[in-house]
Protein backbone atom coordinates (compact mmCIF):
# COMPACT_ATOMS: atom_id res chain seq x y z
CA UNK A 1 0.00 0.00 0.00
CA UNK A 2 1.17 3.19 -1.14
CA UNK A 3 2.05 5.82 2.14
CA UNK A 4 0.35 9.24 1.06
CA UNK A 5 3.19 11.43 1.16
CA UNK A 6 3.66 13.90 4.12
CA UNK A 7 2.88 17.44 2.22
CA UNK A 8 -0.23 16.33 1.37
CA UNK A 9 -1.35 15.28 5.20
CA UNK A 10 0.02 18.54 6.15
CA UNK A 11 -2.09 20.59 3.44
CA UNK A 12 -5.01 18.60 4.42
CA UNK A 13 -4.85 19.11 8.18
CA UNK A 14 -3.58 22.71 7.38
CA UNK A 15 -7.29 23.15 5.76
CA UNK A 16 -8.90 21.75 8.58
CA UNK A 17 -7.62 23.50 10.95
CA UNK A 18 -8.15 26.86 8.80
CA UNK A 19 -11.67 25.88 8.41
CA UNK A 20 -12.28 25.14 12.18
CA UNK A 21 -10.10 28.06 13.53
CA UNK A 22 -12.90 30.89 11.52
CA UNK A 23 -15.91 28.35 12.42
CA UNK A 24 -14.80 29.43 16.44
CA UNK A 25 -14.31 32.84 15.54
CA UNK A 26 -17.56 33.31 14.04
CA UNK A 27 -19.36 31.09 16.87
CA UNK A 28 -17.37 31.52 20.05
CA UNK A 29 -20.32 33.74 21.79
CA UNK A 30 -17.60 35.42 24.12
CA UNK A 31 -18.80 39.03 23.38
CA UNK A 32 -22.49 40.20 25.15
CA UNK A 33 -25.05 41.79 22.11
CA UNK A 34 -24.14 44.30 19.85
CA UNK A 35 -26.09 47.89 21.06
CA UNK A 36 -24.28 50.52 19.06
CA UNK A 37 -22.82 51.11 15.40
CA UNK A 38 -19.25 51.04 16.81
CA UNK A 39 -20.03 47.06 18.25
CA UNK A 40 -19.72 45.54 15.13
CA UNK A 41 -16.12 47.08 14.28
CA UNK A 42 -15.08 45.87 17.56
CA UNK A 43 -16.51 42.48 17.14
CA UNK A 44 -15.42 42.00 13.73
CA UNK A 45 -11.53 42.36 14.46
CA UNK A 46 -12.16 40.42 17.77
CA UNK A 47 -13.20 37.49 15.71
CA UNK A 48 -10.46 37.38 13.63
CA UNK A 49 -8.41 37.04 16.66
CA UNK A 50 -9.80 34.74 18.05
CA UNK A 51 -9.78 32.73 14.76
CA UNK A 52 -6.20 33.25 14.18
CA UNK A 53 -5.45 32.19 18.50
CA UNK A 54 -7.12 28.96 17.69
CA UNK A 55 -5.33 27.65 15.09
CA UNK A 56 -2.25 28.95 16.36
CA UNK A 57 -3.69 26.92 19.78
CA UNK A 58 -4.35 23.51 17.82
CA UNK A 59 -0.84 24.32 15.83
CA UNK A 60 1.12 24.17 19.18
CA UNK A 61 -0.63 22.18 21.24
CA UNK A 62 -0.79 19.49 18.20
CA UNK A 63 2.47 19.70 17.57
CA UNK A 64 3.25 18.67 21.15
CA UNK A 65 0.72 15.88 21.15
CA UNK A 66 2.07 14.30 18.07
CA UNK A 67 5.82 14.50 19.40
CA UNK A 68 4.97 13.29 22.25
CA UNK A 69 3.34 9.97 20.96
CA UNK A 70 5.78 9.70 17.89
CA UNK A 71 9.14 10.22 19.69
CA UNK A 72 8.31 8.26 23.10
CA UNK A 73 10.72 6.51 24.99
CA UNK A 74 10.40 3.20 23.76
CA UNK A 75 11.38 -0.06 26.06
CA UNK A 76 14.99 -1.34 25.49
CA UNK A 77 15.72 1.95 23.77
CA UNK A 78 18.76 3.80 25.26
CA UNK A 79 20.41 5.71 22.78
CA UNK A 80 20.93 8.95 22.70
CA UNK A 81 18.49 11.43 20.46
CA UNK A 82 19.52 12.70 17.24
CA UNK A 83 22.09 16.01 18.03
CA UNK A 84 20.24 18.47 15.87
CA UNK A 85 21.45 22.14 16.16
CA UNK A 86 20.32 25.15 14.29
CA UNK A 87 17.55 25.21 11.55
CA UNK A 88 17.68 28.46 9.34
CA UNK A 89 14.11 27.52 7.22
CA UNK A 90 12.17 26.53 10.99
CA UNK A 91 13.76 30.19 12.65
CA UNK A 92 12.57 32.11 9.88
CA UNK A 93 9.18 30.70 9.27
CA UNK A 94 8.38 31.20 12.90
CA UNK A 95 9.81 34.61 13.11
CA UNK A 96 8.89 35.81 10.21
CA UNK A 97 5.02 34.61 10.16
CA UNK A 98 4.09 35.58 14.06
CA UNK A 99 5.88 39.42 12.77
CA UNK A 100 3.35 39.57 9.64
CA UNK A 101 0.57 38.47 11.76
CA UNK A 102 0.92 41.30 14.43
CA UNK A 103 1.89 43.99 11.77
CA UNK A 104 -1.51 43.34 9.78
CA UNK A 105 -3.85 43.27 12.96
CA UNK A 106 -2.14 46.49 14.01
CA UNK A 107 -2.74 47.83 10.85
CA UNK A 108 -6.40 46.60 10.62
CA UNK A 109 -6.80 48.50 14.37
CA UNK A 110 -6.08 51.24 13.59
CA UNK A 111 -8.39 51.35 11.11
CA UNK A 112 -10.66 50.60 13.28
CA UNK A 113 -9.92 53.11 15.71
CA UNK A 114 -10.47 55.30 12.87
CA UNK A 115 -13.55 54.20 11.53
CA UNK A 116 -14.76 54.04 15.53
CA UNK A 117 -14.12 58.11 15.76
CA UNK A 118 -10.65 57.79 17.43
CA UNK A 119 -8.66 60.23 15.61
CA UNK A 120 -12.02 63.07 15.41
CA UNK A 121 -11.69 63.71 18.93
CA UNK A 122 -12.20 67.66 19.56
CA UNK A 123 -12.58 68.23 16.18
CA UNK A 124 -15.54 70.62 16.89
CA UNK A 125 -17.31 73.40 18.57
CA UNK A 126 -16.13 74.22 22.06
CA UNK A 127 -18.32 72.29 24.84
CA UNK A 128 -19.74 72.05 28.25
CA UNK A 129 -17.65 69.88 30.14
CA UNK A 130 -19.11 69.47 33.67
CA UNK A 131 -17.16 69.78 36.72
CA UNK A 132 -18.49 69.06 40.27
CA UNK A 133 -16.31 70.75 42.95
CA UNK A 134 -15.77 68.91 46.80
CA UNK A 135 -16.48 65.62 46.75
CA UNK A 136 -20.51 65.03 46.53
CA UNK A 137 -21.99 62.87 48.44
CA UNK A 138 -26.19 63.04 48.20
CA UNK A 139 -27.18 64.75 44.80
CA UNK A 140 -31.11 65.70 44.54
CA UNK A 141 -33.13 66.71 42.10
CA UNK A 142 -33.61 70.34 43.29
CA UNK A 143 -29.98 70.77 45.10
CA UNK A 144 -29.42 70.97 41.03
CA UNK A 145 -25.64 68.86 41.37
CA UNK A 146 -24.60 70.92 38.31
CA UNK A 147 -26.26 74.01 38.75
CA UNK A 148 -24.03 76.78 37.12
CA UNK A 149 -23.72 78.31 40.46
CA UNK A 150 -22.19 76.10 42.85
CA UNK A 151 -21.07 72.86 40.54
CA UNK A 152 -20.62 72.96 36.85
CA UNK A 153 -18.49 75.38 35.03
CA UNK A 154 -18.90 76.68 31.10
CA UNK A 155 -15.15 75.31 29.79
CA UNK A 156 -13.78 76.28 26.46
CA UNK A 157 -11.16 73.76 26.33
CA UNK A 158 -12.21 71.48 23.77
CA UNK A 159 -11.93 67.07 24.63
CA UNK A 160 -8.64 66.07 22.95
CA UNK A 161 -8.39 62.41 23.97
CA UNK A 162 -11.50 59.69 23.96
CA UNK A 163 -13.65 58.79 20.32
CA UNK A 164 -15.33 61.68 19.36
CA UNK A 165 -17.60 61.47 15.52
CA UNK A 166 -16.60 59.10 12.37
CA UNK A 167 -15.15 60.42 9.47
CA UNK A 168 -18.90 59.76 8.10
CA UNK A 169 -20.44 62.10 10.64
CA UNK A 170 -17.05 64.57 11.17
CA UNK A 171 -18.34 67.60 10.41
CA UNK A 172 -21.85 67.10 11.92
CA UNK A 173 -22.99 68.42 15.67
CA UNK A 174 -23.99 65.60 17.62
CA UNK A 175 -27.64 65.58 17.86
CA UNK A 176 -27.59 64.89 21.96
CA UNK A 177 -25.03 66.16 24.10
CA UNK A 178 -24.45 64.49 27.95
CA UNK A 179 -21.85 65.99 30.27
CA UNK A 180 -20.67 62.60 32.24
CA UNK A 181 -18.91 63.29 35.76
CA UNK A 182 -17.14 60.38 37.87
CA UNK A 183 -16.57 60.91 41.58
CA UNK A 184 -16.25 58.41 44.22
CA UNK A 185 -18.10 56.44 43.60
CA UNK A 186 -21.22 57.09 41.33
CA UNK A 187 -21.68 58.62 38.26
CA UNK A 188 -24.41 61.81 37.39
CA UNK A 189 -25.44 62.26 33.88
CA UNK A 190 -26.32 65.93 33.03
CA UNK A 191 -28.14 67.49 30.16
CA UNK A 192 -26.65 70.90 29.06
CA UNK A 193 -30.03 72.05 26.93
CA UNK A 194 -32.39 71.00 29.93
CA UNK A 195 -30.58 70.86 32.75
CA UNK A 196 -31.80 67.46 33.68
CA UNK A 197 -29.26 65.26 36.38
CA UNK A 198 -29.72 61.75 36.75
CA UNK A 199 -28.00 58.89 38.35
CA UNK A 200 -28.38 57.17 34.62
CA UNK A 201 -27.74 57.70 31.21
CA UNK A 202 -30.95 57.81 28.66
CA UNK A 203 -30.50 58.04 25.23
CA UNK A 204 -33.35 57.71 22.37
CA UNK A 205 -32.12 54.53 20.04
CA UNK A 206 -30.32 55.26 16.14
CA UNK A 207 -29.38 59.46 17.90
CA UNK A 208 -25.94 60.33 17.45
CA UNK A 209 -24.83 61.57 21.38
CA UNK A 210 -21.79 63.08 22.37
CA UNK A 211 -20.65 62.14 26.18
CA UNK A 212 -18.30 65.23 27.47
CA UNK A 213 -16.37 62.81 30.44
CA UNK A 214 -14.75 64.72 33.30
CA UNK A 215 -13.98 63.26 36.88
CA UNK A 216 -13.43 64.87 39.94
CA UNK A 217 -11.05 63.28 42.12
CA UNK A 218 -8.92 60.36 40.91
CA UNK A 219 -9.32 58.04 37.81
CA UNK A 220 -12.07 56.58 36.66
CA UNK A 221 -13.31 54.70 33.66
CA UNK A 222 -16.55 54.55 31.59
CA UNK A 223 -17.17 51.30 30.23
CA UNK A 224 -20.53 50.13 27.98
CA UNK A 225 -19.71 45.90 26.83
CA UNK A 226 -22.63 46.28 24.47
CA UNK A 227 -21.75 49.29 23.22
CA UNK A 228 -18.04 48.09 22.77
CA UNK A 229 -16.63 51.50 24.23
CA UNK A 230 -14.44 52.55 26.70
CA UNK A 231 -13.34 55.67 27.80
CA UNK A 232 -11.53 57.27 31.02
CA UNK A 233 -12.28 60.47 32.96
CA UNK A 234 -9.13 61.70 33.85
CA UNK A 235 -9.29 64.89 36.65
CA UNK A 236 -8.73 68.07 35.01
CA UNK A 237 -8.26 66.41 31.80
CA UNK A 238 -11.77 66.66 29.18
CA UNK A 239 -12.17 63.49 26.84
CA UNK A 240 -15.62 62.69 25.09
CA UNK A 241 -16.89 59.60 23.80
CA UNK A 242 -19.31 59.78 20.74
CA UNK A 243 -21.75 56.57 19.77
CA UNK A 244 -25.09 55.61 18.53
CA UNK A 245 -27.13 52.69 20.45
CA UNK A 246 -28.86 50.78 17.65
CA UNK A 247 -30.74 48.52 20.50
CA UNK A 248 -33.37 49.58 22.98
CA UNK A 249 -32.51 48.17 26.39
CA UNK A 250 -30.72 49.31 29.44
CA UNK A 251 -27.51 48.03 29.84
CA UNK A 252 -24.68 48.45 32.30
CA UNK A 253 -22.44 51.16 32.76
CA UNK A 254 -19.17 49.84 34.49
CA UNK A 255 -16.08 51.17 36.20
CA UNK A 256 -13.36 49.72 35.16
CA UNK A 257 -10.41 51.96 36.22
CA UNK A 258 -9.30 51.13 40.24
CA UNK A 259 -10.90 54.28 41.48
CA UNK A 260 -11.25 53.34 45.43
CA UNK A 261 -12.39 51.24 48.49
CA UNK A 262 -15.97 51.22 46.74
CA UNK A 263 -14.80 50.56 43.15
CA UNK A 264 -16.88 47.49 42.92
CA UNK A 265 -20.45 49.63 43.29
CA UNK A 266 -19.52 52.38 41.04
CA UNK A 267 -21.91 50.98 38.57
CA UNK A 268 -24.96 53.01 36.76
CA UNK A 269 -27.31 52.15 33.54
CA UNK A 270 -27.57 53.28 30.32
CA UNK A 271 -30.90 53.29 29.19
CA UNK A 272 -31.60 53.28 25.09
CA UNK A 273 -35.38 54.64 24.35
CA UNK A 274 -37.42 52.99 21.68
CA UNK A 275 -37.99 56.45 20.02
CA UNK A 276 -37.01 60.52 20.23
CA UNK A 277 -40.71 60.45 21.47
CA UNK A 278 -39.63 58.75 24.33
CA UNK A 279 -37.08 59.93 25.38
CA UNK A 280 -38.54 63.30 25.08
CA UNK A 281 -40.80 62.00 28.14
CA UNK A 282 -38.47 60.79 30.15
CA UNK A 283 -36.81 64.23 29.78
CA UNK A 284 -39.53 66.25 30.58
CA UNK A 285 -40.96 64.22 33.43
CA UNK A 286 -37.51 64.73 35.12
CA UNK A 287 -37.69 68.07 34.61
CA UNK A 288 -41.14 68.99 35.93
CA UNK A 289 -39.39 67.01 38.63
CA UNK A 290 -36.67 69.03 39.25
CA UNK A 291 -38.68 72.08 38.75
CA UNK A 292 -41.08 70.83 41.65
CA UNK A 293 -38.22 70.02 43.63
CA UNK A 294 -38.59 66.36 44.35
CA UNK A 295 -36.47 64.83 47.01
CA UNK A 296 -34.79 62.14 44.49
CA UNK A 297 -31.75 61.26 45.32
CA UNK A 298 -29.25 60.82 42.28
CA UNK A 299 -25.99 59.80 43.51
CA UNK A 300 -24.60 58.86 46.34
CA UNK A 301 -20.96 58.01 47.90
CA UNK A 302 -20.94 55.05 49.37
CA UNK A 303 -17.66 55.92 51.11
CA UNK A 304 -19.50 58.15 53.55
CA UNK A 305 -21.43 55.78 54.87
CA UNK A 306 -20.97 53.31 57.54
CA UNK A 307 -20.51 49.23 56.93
CA UNK A 308 -24.17 48.73 58.07
CA UNK A 309 -25.40 51.84 56.20
CA UNK A 310 -23.54 50.18 52.86
CA UNK A 311 -24.21 46.91 53.72
CA UNK A 312 -28.18 47.08 54.25
CA UNK A 313 -29.58 46.76 50.67
CA UNK A 314 -27.87 43.68 50.58
CA UNK A 315 -28.70 41.90 53.08
CA UNK A 316 -32.50 42.85 52.70
CA UNK A 317 -32.18 40.94 49.61
CA UNK A 318 -30.07 38.32 51.78
CA UNK A 319 -32.55 37.86 54.51
CA UNK A 320 -30.17 38.51 56.91
CA UNK A 321 -31.12 39.96 60.14
CA UNK A 322 -29.50 43.23 61.53
CA UNK A 323 -28.10 41.88 64.28
CA UNK A 324 -26.66 39.14 62.68
CA UNK A 325 -24.78 42.02 60.47
CA UNK A 326 -24.33 43.95 63.92
CA UNK A 327 -22.08 41.08 65.71
CA UNK A 328 -20.08 41.03 62.35
CA UNK A 329 -19.05 44.23 61.71
CA UNK A 330 -19.56 45.82 65.02
CA UNK A 331 -21.38 48.90 64.31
Amino acid sequence: MQQIPVSLLTLVAGMVVTLFSIWVGQNHTLLPVQASQQAPLVDGFFNIMVSIATALFILVEGTILLFLVKFRHRPGDNTDGVHVEGNLPLEVFWTAIPSIVVICLGIYSVDIYQQMGGFSAGHHSPSHVAQVSGSAIAATLDDALLSPSETSTTSSVEPKYGFGATPQKQNNLADLVVNVTGMQFAWVFNYPESGVSAGELHVPVGTDVRLNISATDVIHSFWVPQFRLKQDAIPGIPTELRFVATKPGTYPIVCTELCGGYHGSMRSSVVVHNSKEEFDSWLEENLVAQKQQLQEAVAVKPADLSTSEFLAPYIRDMGIQGATLKSLVGS
